[in-house]
């Protein structure tokens, strides 16, 4: 049995942000219902497709139903407020008000549903002079400051995630949120409204480390100071590898490894807080010893001596790479019309109520016929429907 089995979740979402969230509810056994425009989405039209479904769309909306419906005619608002009376959560990301004007307002489905969970995404949040504009994820990454913690080290340059973060960390966030107001609703038996902007997500998952010298208002400091010109990033004779050591244990362990046992009493390097202050200098000198072996042999010396490390390896070797393998952390999915289809496994690994991936992407209104009448509606009045081009048949 899965964990959310019996869940309905009502996704209005589009590109990463909110498809993923349901995504992953989906994954844990929810039924989730994709509601479209008659155009789809935009991630439907970004890259090439195998049966009409992009890959990136397939990877944002695995598991998922779609009914496509034009929002804007009576009859296809009709069709939301019967998919609300029996759904447990509706995710939006619209910008802020668009609901509200389209006439699906929280308190609205409020009022159709009172255990609704209503979940909504915005860029910025929902006040102040960023609320209304229109956001992607590199604009986050702007105003988070993940480009000023990406800067280069040297010259100061501010450099983006090369992949797209913000949406991510807001749908994993989201999720979350999600699962713990539908066990509140459990104990209260109210639903509730959940608002989540990218903007709070990011600046949550980088607060610990990255702000710590924003944490106490007396002690304020600039972390750039102390993180160095070089990332974990060493060169070795044939490939690039990653190592580190924070505790004194690791440090000298890697001054072992790299027969610099002259380094271990070292005094900027002796104790966690001289080589926290002397990064950079710690850094270099590691980095003109890590040149000298092969990754091979370094790396396997690391290891003897318990120091954290890492080949750096590229894409192309994930899939065979020995910990992947071993983990199953790529499911290998065939669905007809698809053929083999790679994706990442659920990375929370339940004893009891495994997540599982049921279906492949939809294509656009693959479901919408069967979503119809599981609310009630019959054959003659979905034809109409389609006929007066309210819902598109696949």
């Amino acid at each position: 049995m899965s964990a959310l089995k019996g869940i309905k979740v009502l996704d209005l979402t589009s590109m990463v942000s909110g498809p993923v969230a349901a995504m992953m509810l989906a994954d844990q056994g929810a039924d989730v219902i994709k509601v479209e425009p008659t155009t789809g989405e935009q991630m439907r039209h970004i890259g090439p497709t195998v049966n009409k479904v992009t890959a990136a769309f397939f990877s944002c909306n695995r598991g998922k139903q779609s009914i496509a419906v034009d929002l804007k005619s009576d009859d296809g608002k009709q069709i939301l407020f019967d998919l609300v009376k029996t759904a447990d959560v509706l995710i939006q990301n619209f910008r802020p008000g668009a609901m509200e004007r389209m006439g699906f307002g929280e308190s609205v489905l409020r009022e159709i549903n009172q255990k609704l969970i209503y979940v909504s995404i915005s860029g910025f949040g929902e006040q102040g002079p960023y609320a209304h504009k229109r956001v992607y994820d590199p604009v986050i990454q702007a105003l988070s400051c993940a480009t000023d913690i990406q800067a280069d080290r040297i010259t100061g340059r501010p450099q983006m995630f090369r992949i797209i973060i913000a949406d991510k960390v807001t749908a994993i966030t989201a999720a979350q949120a999600i699962s713990t107001a539908l066990y509140a609703r459990e104990k209260s038996g109210e639903g509730q409204h959940i608002r989540l902007s990218m903007l709070d997500a990011m600046l949550s998952l980088f607060w610990p480390e990255a702000m710590a010298g924003l944490t106490y208002a007396d002690q304020e400091f600039d972390v750039r100071k102390y993180q160095g010109a070089m990332d974990l990033i060493y060169e070795t004779r044939d490939r690039f590898i990653t190592a580190g050591a924070i505790s004194d244990k690791e440090w000298q362990g890697m001054c072992r490894a790299l027969n610099r046992e002259d380094l271990i009493d070292h005094p900027h390097f002796s104790t966690a807080q001289g080589r926290f202050t002397h990064n950079s200098e710690r850094k270099e000198v590691t980095a003109e010893e890590i040149k000298k072996w092969s990754s091979e042999e370094i790396l396997a010396r690391f290891d003897e001596e318990g120091v954290p490390c890492a080949p750096i390896i590229d894409r192309s070797e994930l899939l065979d790479h020995e910990q992947v393998v071993a983990n199953g952390s790529v499911d290998r999915l065939h669905f007809e019309d698809f053929g083999e289809v790679r994706q990442a496994r659920h990375p929370a690994r339940f004893d009891k109520t495994p997540a599982s991936v049921s279906r492949p992407a939809p294509r656009l209104g693959e479901h919408g016929r069967e979503v119809l009448m599981a609310i009630g509606y019959d054959q003659p009045a979905i034809d109409a429907l389609i006929s007066a081009g309210t819902v598109l048949d696949k």
